[in-house]
């Protein structure tokens, strides 16, 4: 039972995963969406730097779920 939800769990997060990567894809990221695609460097604010860590975040879940998932087996 612990296993399935482990598994559930993994899924949603590899997939919410997969979705803030290519919304952060250079070039096509939310700043180039929603402003146009300057080609000038610049650091991340607003909505892309929550988006950031958010990914980060989302990515350090997966890989605890993924442990937990091993420990369960």
């Amino acid at each position: 039972m612990t296993k399935n939800i482990l598994l559930v769990i993994q899924i949603i997060l590899s997939l919410f995963l997969i979705f803030l990567i290519v919304v952060q894809s250079k070039g096509s990221g939310i700043s180039s969406s929603l402003m146009g695609g300057s080609q000038i460097y610049s650091t991340k604010r607003g909505v892309e730097k929550a988006v950031f860590n958010i990914t980060i975040l989302i990515a350090v879940l997966f890989f605890i779920s993924s442990v937990f998932l091993l420990a369960v087996n």
